[in-house]
């Protein structure tokens, strides 16, 4: 098995909305706002060689959107999808597996295509992997989460045929070397890929932990459906990660790729921090 770090470039979003209840005065230090109070996040995704199969977990926020979408956003960086992957010495046809952690558009969005008024998946030749659970939550929102699923990023995956299903069971292996935790806080039945790696386990965090600016408990996203929820995941999975040492791949960390944990007088803190090609 090898693991590739994808880059699909950075956007913005609102510290405030990113860090919840923390007073800016405190996050500010360690994710420093705009004059428009807007932070800079990476949309980091994974990609797992894995005998004849070449998984793409998570696939970045497209392009496919008009331009008052994307000026919320402040797409920038140099970085796209198909360019991570041909540094790799790969193409978009290459991949057999396209396993979505969640259905937001800044996970989804680059899994479908627009071709003039077509919209058809961006990996002809994959798989795509979702939740039933967290399928019809996407398709059926609520009112506070809907401007996040979008349905030209998710229902020409179901049309096309491409779609499958993962049991929402927490500990269900996806591949020999792959299982598949999840987690309910930030939106309903969200995926995180467990990968035994090189003799150690890497955790892929997607939206629990954004940043290793996150790792203080109450430092909940505005964004999360059910915080008190995620307040609980996270605290359990932090403390498994102590415990048994995993490497934290971070998506959203616009400098850390992957870290490790330690337990200290004052809490969890950052043990190491390193890129994936470290490892």
């Amino acid at each position: 098995m090898k693991l590739h770090t994808i880059d699909t470039g950075f956007f913005k979003l609102d510290g405030g909305a990113m860090f919840g209840v923390v007073p800016k005065v405190i996050w500010n230090k360690t994710n420093p706002a705009d004059d428009r109070n807007l932070c800079t996040w990476a949309m980091r995704c994974l990609l797992i060689e894995d005998g004849s199969r070449l998984i793409l977990v998570d696939t970045g926020i497209g392009n496919k959107q008009d331009e008052k979408f994307f000026s919320y956003y402040y797409l920038h960086g140099d970085a796209t999808l198909d360019s991570s992957l041909a540094a790799k010495g790969f193409h978009r046809d290459d991949i057999t597996d396209v396993f979505l952690t969640h259905l937001h558009f800044d996970h989804v969005g680059g899994a479908v295509t627009r071709n003039g008024e077509k919209l058809s998946p961006t990996f002809k030749n994959a798989t795509y992997w979702s939740n039933e659970q967290h399928w019809d939550w996407a398709v059926n929102p609520n009112e506070r989460e809907k401007a996040s699923f979008l349905k030209d990023n998710i229902l020409p995956i179901q049309e096309s045929g491409q779609l499958k299903f993962i049991q929402a069971r927490d500990g269900v292996s996806f591949t020999d070397d792959i299982s598949i935790r999840f987690a309910y806080g930030h939106t309903d039945a969200m995926m995180l890929p467990l990968i035994n790696y090189k003799g150690k386990q890497l955790l892929y965090m997607a939206d629990l932990l954004p940043s290793t600016g996150h790792l203080p408990l109450p430092y909940v996203m505005a964004y999360d459906m059910f915080p008190l929820k995620t307040l609980g995941e996270k605290k359990a999975y932090l403390n498994e990660a102590v415990e048994k040492e995993y490497i934290l791949y971070l998506e959203h960390d616009p400098i850390n790729e992957c870290c490790t944990l330690q337990q200290t007088e004052k809490g969890i803190k950052v043990k190491d921090i390193f890129k994936l090609d470290e490892m």
